[in-house]
């Protein structure tokens, strides 16, 4: 609009469609800001039939505006503490802001139990191609298989003391394991996160206990990274916390021993579906429970939204009968990451756009792991399963440039302690 020399944009959203928030998408937010102002309004039929008379005359005045944007809180600890970007000016972001207060305060309140906190990194810089990568002594397997909970206890911070000074734009932030280089389980995805817009106030723990097996000699090399190498760097700390000891397991306990890994995401277009094809296995003996794990989010986007903003469905079929399925539903809603989702941990009143609902994930939050137990699915030792993504019920066809799916998926096996 700017190239073909309009002083100025009015868009008009469609009739009972809301006001949609006007931001740049992928390398868009490259590129530098237009030098002529534009806003996005409800749709008002007489104002567009006025537009589009004989004899249109309509007078539109842009102005900034002086707005109280400014706002403190004390937490529950009676601290101060910011209280990040109100976007448009309702109460309901002091809701969210005391909601996440809660988060912290339930949070703290788990971390008091005992535990055994392995460190792996301690308020590094995470920028770049490599990101940080931490070499760490481990546990003795046989005592990790001890623990009932295993989890990633990440906080996420910036370089300075406030907000101004973290990265603007969200990123996916996953941390890769490999305990043996000549392993098929080298470089496996342990955690994933999803960086907030602007807000350095972080904390999350993931449960990861059915990942165990990935962490298979004494030493174990961990690197956290984001999928952007070029993005303003972050300030991360994460330890893996071990809790529930149980020192003396009898015959009835389990634990993971085992661990296969089975299908990873792609471009989500006409022919994604076409390169899963069913895995076969066979059960080992003495297995008393076998679990699907699968961390799995949406990113990019078509003509459709898609992967950030569509809902898309995930399916595990496991012999050919037994369909599993997860449904990110809410992706695309207009407060799918605010209402509600505070309290599970998502850093609130974000500089951008975090809250609308996303493709298995929101802003500021873990990603957490989708575990299903299949062991009443299986025959006797010989098995297989296969995996599907469909958006609206079917395979995905965009017209335009394609999303993506980034996905880790793995087969785990649990056997009872003699």
């Amino acid at each position: 609009m700017e190239q073909s020399k309009a002083i100025g944009v009015i868009v008009y959203a469609q009739p009972g469609q809301p006001v949609q928030d006007m931001n740049c998408q992928d390398d868009e937010c490259d590129l530098p800001p237009p030098s002529i102002p534009a806003t996005y309004i409800p749709y008002n039929e007489d104002l567009i039939n006025m537009l589009q008379s004989s004899d249109p005359s309509v007078n539109v005045t842009f102005q900034h505006t002086a707005s109280s944007n400014f706002y403190m809180a004390i937490d529950s600890q009676g601290l101060l503490a910011q209280m990040g970007w109100l976007l448009y000016p309702t109460f309901q972001f002091f809701v969210w802001q005391a909601e996440w207060f809660n988060f912290k305060t339930s949070l703290q309140a788990n971390m008091t139990d005992k535990a055994l906190m392995l460190p792996v990194v301690n308020a590094s810089i995470m920028q770049g191609e490599t990101g940080i990568i931490r070499t760490v002594k481990m546990p003795k397997l046989t005592e990790m298989q001890k623990y009932k909970k295993v989890e990633l206890d990440a906080y996420l911070s910036c370089p300075g003391t406030t907000d101004g000074t973290c990265p603007p734009w969200d990123h996916i932030m996953s941390l890769y394991v490999c305990c043996d280089n000549t392993s098929v389980l080298c470089g496996m995805e342990l955690g994933r996160w999803i960086t907030p817009f602007r807000r350095r106030i972080g904390h999350w723990l993931t449960n990861i206990t059915p990942l165990i097996p990935l962490l298979t000699s004494d030493t174990c090399t961990f690197t956290m990274k984001l999928d952007a190498w070029w993005a303003e760097p972050w300030k991360p700390s994460l330890n893996i916390r071990f809790s529930e000891y149980n020192r003396n397991p009898d015959a009835s306990d389990m634990y993971p021993y085992k661990i296969v890994p089975l299908f990873q995401g792609g471009t989500f277009n006409k022919s994604y579906n076409t390169q899963y094809k069913p895995i076969d296995f066979t059960v080992p003996t003495q297995v008393s429970k076998v679990e699907i794990v699968a961390i799995i989010t949406g990113h990019g986007s078509d003509e459709n939204g898609c992967g950030e903003f569509c809902p898309t469905s995930h399916h595990f079929v496991v012999n050919g009968k037994h369909e599993n399925m997860q449904n990110f539903s809410t992706a695309g809603t207009l407060l799918g990451c605010a209402m509600g989702k505070p309290i599970t941990g998502v850093e609130p009143n974000e500089h951008g756009t975090w809250l609308y609902g996303r493709n298995g994930w929101c802003n500021g939050r873990q990603v957490d792991p989708w575990v299903i137990d299949i062991t009443m699915q299986l025959d006797n030792q010989s098995n297989n399963v296969t995996y599907f993504g469909w958006y609206q019920g079917t395979d995905p066809d965009p017209k335009e440039e394609p999303g993506y799916i980034v996905m880790y998926s793995y087969l785990v096996y649990y056997k009872n302690f003699s």
